[in-house]
């Protein structure tokens, strides 16, 4: 059972950074494949960034390319979520979730879900 946690979210202006977190409990994320997720209201969940188990593989949505970065720790404790140059339609809950093994786009494929933070980007 991998328990998933974030943070960091917040209100910020268009053009600001904020930088999510993702923490594992339980155990570490060692083995597991992490994604970005976020549900705008009113609009279904959709994928934000994956990274592989090992670190070396990365996915992004068209939406986020060169503006959001998806990285792990060494540790295995926590997978991070660099956004710079915060859109208005950036505003959303983000959800991190985990898998075995590789990153996917598909919600369906995640096993461990966490509770979510609010993003909140304004004009």
């Amino acid at each position: 059972q991998v328990q998933l946690q974030e943070s960091g979210g917040g209100l910020v202006q268009a053009g600001d950074s904020l930088r999510l977190s993702c923490a594992a409990s339980g155990r570490t994320f060692s083995g597991y494949a992490v994604g970005w997720f976020r549900q705008a209201p009113g609009k279904e969940r959709e994928f934000v960034a994956g990274i592989s188990w090992r670190g070396t593989s990365t996915l992004n949505a068209d939406s986020v390319k060169g503006r959001f970065t998806i990285s792990r720790d060494n540790a295995q404790t926590t997978v991070s979520l660099q956004m710079n140059s915060l859109k208005p339609e950036d505003t959303a809950v983000y959800y991190c979730a985990a898998r075995p093994g590789y990153s996917s786009r598909s919600l369906s494929d995640y096993d461990f879900w966490g509770r979510g933070t609010q993003v909140t980007v304004s004009s």
